[in-house]
């Protein structure tokens, strides 16, 4: 490989660019001003009797949103951008690239459909990178048959996939996403008949595997197909089997080819050992056990870890990774490259803001500024070194040649020689989850994992290609999306209650700048108090006729309205640049007022129970597959409620408390005449009016609606109740 330093004359293999943000630093400063302006209106107004408290909630709730804002700020200061250049990295090193193990994991055969899993891995065997160098591990944390079968279909199938998809320049080559979008190739005959043929021997797999899966279990004909279902009896469960290992395709054996003669990657089952006894650690636990496995039998020197639902979409990818690795003058310290997290199934109008356009596009390139974004925990390549806990020194030669394999060694008596490292208690009294792999007793172990990384002295990559490299599946449903937020929040908060406080933890290691970046997240939780605050109580006051905010004709209104409509300004336009609608911004915004009233606040509430001992952390998925109905309606653009969810019963609630205030305040203006209140209130009407608008959704499903995805009658019964009893409360002293 290339030496550092640029010596030899090479030129770079990457370039990053730092786009200029005079424009929005001026911006940003102005907004501080109005933001100082609204603090003396609020300190040199203060209430002497009515009011007097709510007043100073409201001060308090504008303070921590100030502050909040700051930590933002850091992210937008200094953001990068990256391009590679990978024929550079051809010419140079095609013959010395790296090995790279690719980890895909899968953890429920029924929220994670095999046939989903198997085309994931079937994208990522066929990257264009030489075969022999690339070895696919699938950790099966459910311990299924059927993942097991759907996997030896899928072997079977990549002797014919790889090499057409390599043949035609297939994009993007999982063959499901593929097939979908490609109704039929524009070339000659022959061409065609290969294309029909493949596609028919694709839906033939599908239809077995599917056919499994609704059976629940493997025909005993198919179970004499391979030695490997051997290890499955009827007591074998999800949460207690022995450690399973099936080396599917060796990349060893010169036989292992495709149907043009080809070498093939090597693939690998794991089902690493469950035990009721023994705490698994979920995803990091599989992670780990992958980790060790793969260090015995392919020793790639570069992993990358995908999660099931996130198929390849760009077959140059692994490459692209490569050019930052092996950059001769800036590579030697880069410890993980990054991708964004996309999805192929966000609506029009992004009905659930699903897409994290805003993290992909404006947060993690500012991360980049500072020494590198956070690790996301799919779609990014570790050195492994860094991953196993290596710290960095300018003295440690970060070579990335391939480790060689043995080649004498059996397949079965390597597959019996590594279950070990796949045990229950291989990590017992070692650093595992510790000090090595990735960390364990938090829901977010990839964050921590990443931020310690970047503390041992590594840097880490963000990188967003025009083409994406990795698509995956976004919920469906309005509870899906909000318990995702939970879990985020909710483990993102444990982190500034750890030892991994990124103001503790990476003091004098990782950039200031990073520490405020990494503390956003971790504050998600904490900020649904303010909101909370600022959403239901200036509509109660407005309702029973206190004024929090200046009239309209005093000039204390000027800060208010300039930092409001300047913001929103702002967040219209930047949804604009980047692709979004009107209404994919309007969704955006309700989104996140009901992410920080329900999700944040449930994440705030079980992280305080659990320091106090009250209950215990749980790994929640996320269903991947939605039944027709629901899907249809998500197509439509059409919020799925459905049930009675407490997170639903706060949200009905403080829509119906919109509605009344509004209604209240209508009624005191146009039959009372009281049009005094439109001066003196005019702030808390429009904050109300816009909390209104927002809400259109969650009326539609209260009273309007009669499809199942509806809110239920008794919970719109309950809302108002609540919403009424909440308004005839005093909440303030005179």
């Amino acid at each position: 490989m290339g030496r550092r330093g640029g010596r030899g004359g090479y030129l770079p293999l990457f370039e990053t660019e730092g786009r200029g943000r005079i424009g929005y630093k001026l911006f940003a400063v102005s907004i501080f001003v109005g933001i100082c302006w609204i603090w003396v209106y609020r300190v040199s107004h203060i209430p002497t009797r009515e009011g007097r408290w709510v007043w100073l909630g409201l001060f308090a709730a504008e303070i921590w949103f100030a502050f909040y804002w700051l930590l933002t700020q850091a992210v937008r200061w200094n953001p990068l951008h990256r391009c590679t250049f990978k024929e550079r990295l051809s010419q140079r090193y095609e013959n010395e690239l790296p090995g790279v193990d690719i980890f895909v994991c899968t953890a429920d055969p029924i929220i994670e459909p095999p046939i989903l899993v198997i085309n994931t891995v079937l994208s990522v065997m066929a990257y264009h990178y030489p075969p022999e160098k690339l070895s696919i591990y699938l950790s099966d944390d459910g311990g299924s048959d059927l993942t097991f079968y759907a996997l030896l279909e899928a072997s079977r199938f990549s002797k014919h996939w790889i090499p057409f998809s390599k043949k035609f320049k297939v994009e993007p080559r999982s063959p499901a996403a593929y097939f979908s979008t490609t109704s039929h190739p524009h070339c000659d005959a022959h061409s065609t008949q290969q294309w029909l043929a493949i596609k028919k021997m694709y839906q033939d797999m599908e239809n077995r595997i599917e056919t499994a899966s609704k059976l629940g279990r493997i025909a005993d004909d198919i179970r004499e197909e391979h030695k490997g279902f051997s290890e499955w009896s009827s007591t074998t469960t999800s949460r207690n089997h022995q450690s399973i290992l099936q080396i599917l395709i060796d990349g060893r054996d010169p036989n292992a080819v495709d149907n043009e003669g080809s070498a093939l990657p090597t693939l690998v089952y794991l089902a690493r050992e469950k035990r009721l006894q023994h705490p698994h650690n979920f995803k990091a636990g599989a992670m780990n056990a992958l980790i060790r496995v793969s260090s015995e039998i392919s020793k790639g020197q570069i992993i990358l870890n995908v999660d099931c639902d996130m198929y390849s979409n760009n077959s140059e990818t692994v490459r692209d990774a490569l050019c930052f690795f092996m950059d001769e003058e800036k590579g030697h310290n880069i410890g993980y490259v990054q991708f964004p997290q996309t999805f192929n199934n966000i609506t029009k109008n992004d009905l659930y803001a699903s897409s994290l356009r805003i993290i992909s596009e404006v947060d993690m390139p500012g991360f980049d500024g500072y020494g590198g974004p956070m690790y996301i925990g799919t779609g990014c390549f570790h050195r492994r070194v860094g991953l196993c806990g290596r710290k960095y020194s300018e003295d440690y030669e970060a070579g990335l040649k391939q480790n060689a394999r043995s080649v004498e060694e059996s397949v079965s008596s390597l597959q019996e020689r590594v279950k070990g490292q796949a045990s229950c208690t291989y990590e017992e009294n070692t650093e595992w989850g510790k000090e090595v792999g990735l960390k364990y007793g938090c829901p977010v172990e990839d964050v921590i994992t990443g931020l310690s990384i970047q503390c041992n002295g590594w840097k880490s990559i963000y990188f967003n290609p025009p083409r994406k490299g990795f698509l995956g599946v976004a919920p469906t449903t309005l509870a899906q999306s909000l318990v995702q937020h939970k879990r985020w929040s909710e483990g993102d908060f444990q982190i500034l209650l750890s030892k991994y406080c990124p103001f503790i933890y990476g003091q004098g290691k990782i950039d200031p700048g990073l520490q405020m970046g990494y503390s956003m997240y971790c504050l998600w939780a904490l900020c649904s108090i303010p909101t909370l605050y600022y959403v239901a109580i200036p509509s109660l006051c407005l309702l029973n006729g206190v004024s929090l905010f200046p009239k309209i004709s005093s000039p204390w209104c000027i800060p208010f309205f300039y930092v409001i409509t300047a913001k929103f300004a702002y967040s219209i336009g930047e949804s604009l640049w980047f692709g979004e609608t009107i209404k994919g911004w309007l969704n955006e915004q309700r989104m996140w007022m009901m992410k920080r009233t329900t999700s944040y606040l449930f994440a705030l509430i079980d992280t305080v129970l659990k320091l106090f001992g009250f209950s215990e952390s749980a790994f929640v998925i996320t269903t991947k597959v939605a039944d027709g109905d629901v899907l249809k309606r998500y197509e439509q653009e059409i919020m799925e409620f459905g049930s009675s969810s407490p997170m639903f019963t706060i949200i009905a609630t403080l829509a119906m408390l919109q509605l009344l205030s509004m209604v209240g305040v209508v009624i005191r203006v146009v039959l009372k005449k009281e049009t005094m209140v439109v001066e003196a209130l005019i702030l808390q009407f429009l904050l109300c009016g816009l909390l209104v608008i927002i809400n259109i959704p969650i009326y539609q499903a209260l009273f309007f609606r009669k499809d199942k995805g509806r809110l239920p009658t008794f919970l719109t019964f309950t809302s108002f109740s609540l919403a009424l009893l909440f308004c005839l409360v005093p909440l303030f002293y005179k």
